[in-house]
């Protein structure tokens, strides 16, 4: 879509809002900040972002009239498509596009673009190292944390993009068209906001929408509801499986990745040789391994940098040893099933810190799945009381209530002995105690060390 000479409205003046202000600005766009803080500082604002006599600075309650005039709404993830603003607009005839989108239509170069529920972050990071030793100027975006309009403007025909993508950046999307998708699993998460699984699992399906069949989705076989709902997707499907020997993609044998295409089988890598603990890492290696060579990247430039390559912040992250009792940080542990994947991969009796926002999801599954790793489980936040009476129906009592992060520490290392783990695996979201799951994870290890 044609952005010069539109007059753009972006909605919230956090983090996302103002890249795309920094974005537009280098595009001959009249543009409106708007933000819901009456006691924001219009004047400061204008000149954190250059823009003094280029935007309109609105801030409290918006109506219909708010929108005369406006072409775009520029969105960021965190509002709703659906939700009441976003509606007038659309009602008034507003077009609206999200961070990302705008970022994309702006961007140039190729792009590879990874969603799933669990997994993303660790996958998107690994794919972007790949890329970086592969070829000359590399941009890793999106939910990882550098913002994608932070960066377009920078972007160039030759340069390579990889981003990780939310589901709610795809709920705004229109032309976003990644030459290499991944999808890398599906379970229930956000439904607070999707409202259905189906809704939140088709959503993330449309990072294929605009892909051709020339080009490449890469899909979790294991995974049997995505395999279905994504048979009839346009792009080729590279399919990569822990559980099953397929003829083609990519598949663990024994202990090593393997490719296979077209009757070849080539080795990639011993699982023991990577750095990466886990079955869940050893399917998110799969995973960047099948972009990489979606993307043209030499198998040996793929395996020298898998060999290298260690665990992202807050995902199963060792953060120190005290007293004989081994401490691991995974806040980006955000759902039960990620949550679970850290549980499983716990090599001792396990206190787990758990609990946070409530987005709407049954833990029974979960805590079924504990499978005698969880000797107590601590819970902090707005579900503690939901997880506790769910783990009570199942017949887990260990059960501890603390009103933080700092007192469910200091819990912990009382219950943890000689040779336990102790474990932040939230299955939640950090909202409500925190602005993130960084913070979380940052103030976990500042605790954890200084005990």
């Amino acid at each position: 879509m044609e952005l010069n000479g539109k007059k753009i409205l972006i909605f919230g003046m956090g983090v996302s809002g103002k890249g795309v202000a920094k974005l537009l600005s280098h595009l001959d766009v009249s543009m409106v900040l708007y933000d819901g803080n009456t006691d924001l500082d219009k004047e400061a604002l204008l000149n954190e972002l250059n823009l003094k006599g280029r935007a309109e600075v609105v801030t409290g309650e918006l109506n219909e009239k708010s929108f005369e005039g406006i072409d775009i709404l520029a969105l960021s993830p965190g509002i709703s498509i659906n939700a009441p603003y976003v509606k007038m607009a659309q009602d008034c005839g507003v077009k609206v596009l999200g961070e990302v989108e705008i970022a994309y239509e702006i961007s140039k170069g190729r792009l590879a673009a990874i969603t799933g529920t669990n997994g993303k972050t660790t996958t998107t990071a690994l794919t972007g190292e790949i890329m970086k030793a592969a070829f000359e100027k590399v941009f890793v975006v999106g939910n990882i944390g550098t913002s994608f309009a932070s960066v377009a403007a920078e972007t160039t025909d030759d340069c390579v993009i990889v981003a990780e993508i939310s589901s709610f950046q795809l709920e705004s999307m229109e032309e976003f068209h990644p030459e290499v998708s991944a999808i890398l699993n599906l379970t229930p998460d956000h439904l607070d906001r999707h409202g259905t699984f189906e809704n939140y699992a088709m959503t993330k399906l449309s990072i294929t929408d605009r892909q051709t069949a020339d080009e490449t989705c890469v899909i979790n076989y294991d995974d049997e509801y995505l395999r279905e709902i994504s048979r009839n997707i346009t792009p080729h499907i590279c399919y990569f499986s822990l559980k099953e020997d397929l003829a083609e993609g990519i598949v663990l044998n024994g202990d090593v990745i393997t490719y296979k295409k077209g009757g070849e089988v080539t080795p990639i890598i011993n699982r023991y040789d990577m750095n990466l603990l886990g079955d869940h890492n050893v399917e998110n290696v799969m995973a960047a391994c099948g972009i990489a060579l979606a993307m043209g990247v030499d198998l040996d430039v793929i395996r020298e940098t898998v060999r290298n390559f260690k665990a992202v912040e807050h995902r199963i992250e060792y953060v120190c040893t005290k007293n004989g009792v081994k401490y691991y940080n995974d806040s980006k542990g955000t759902n039960t099933d990620a949550a679970a994947k850290a549980i499983g991969s716990m090599t001792s009796p396990t206190v787990l810190i758990a609990g946070g926002y409530d987005k709407g999801v049954d833990f029974t599954d979960w805590i079924m799945g504990f499978n005698g790793k969880v000797k107590d489980m601590i819970l902090i936040g707005q579900t503690a009381e939901k997880i506790k009476e769910t783990a009570i129906s199942c017949g887990f009592t260990n059960i501890h209530m603390c009103e933080d992060l700092t007192e469910a520490v200091k819990k912990a290392s009382e219950l943890a002995v000689d040779g336990d783990c102790v474990l932040l695996s939230p299955a939640c979201a950090s909202w409500g105690q925190f602005k993130s799951y960084e913070q979380r994870g940052d103030l976990f290890k500042k605790l954890a060390k200084e005990l």
